[in-house]
């Protein structure tokens, strides 16, 4: 989850948002957003290739971070479709486009460690969650200081 930051600074967990405006807007988004107005949205790789879509956001609720983006992909009507968790930091928003950006190639994701929609991992456990994270290239979130 994008944190609070002095401008002009980064932090290496933030979800970058590209296409938004550069004035504060009134109201919610695009820095701090509902997660119900996200699932469902569409992600895209940098070819706009069709990945699939948000079907939940994950949170870790002691550190009050983004774990996840539950990415849905194939399968017809939410039906046989094969889930991914996707590290939060993978991702990026697109406000302009109103859909996210994964950096990956379809066929990596295809390849990608994935479940079902009845046989979840246990998310909490660290060894998948940094063999997850590594597959996309990122640091796990809890690893890396927002200092």
């Amino acid at each position: 989850m994008a944190s609070i930051h002095a401008p002009g600074t980064t932090q290496s967990t933030q979800t970058p948002i590209v296409g938004a405006p550069r004035d504060i807007p009134e109201g919610p988004g695009p820095d701090v957003m509902a997660a119900s107005t996200l699932e469902g949205d569409n992600v895209v790789n940098r070819l706009d290739q069709d990945l699939g879509k948000i079907k939940e956001i994950m949170l870790d609720v002691r550190s009050g971070r983004i774990a996840y983006a539950v990415l849905s992909s194939g399968g017809f009507l939410g039906m046989g479709d094969k889930l991914f968790a996707i590290p939060w930091s993978a991702l990026t928003l697109d406000v302009g486009r109103k859909c996210f950006v994964l950096d990956v190639d379809a066929d990596r994701l295809k390849a990608a460690p994935g479940f079902d929609k009845d046989h979840w991992p246990t998310m909490a456990d660290p060894t998948w969650a940094r063999e997850v994270h590594a597959y996309y290239g990122q640091r796990a979130y809890w690893e890396v200081s927002d200092l």
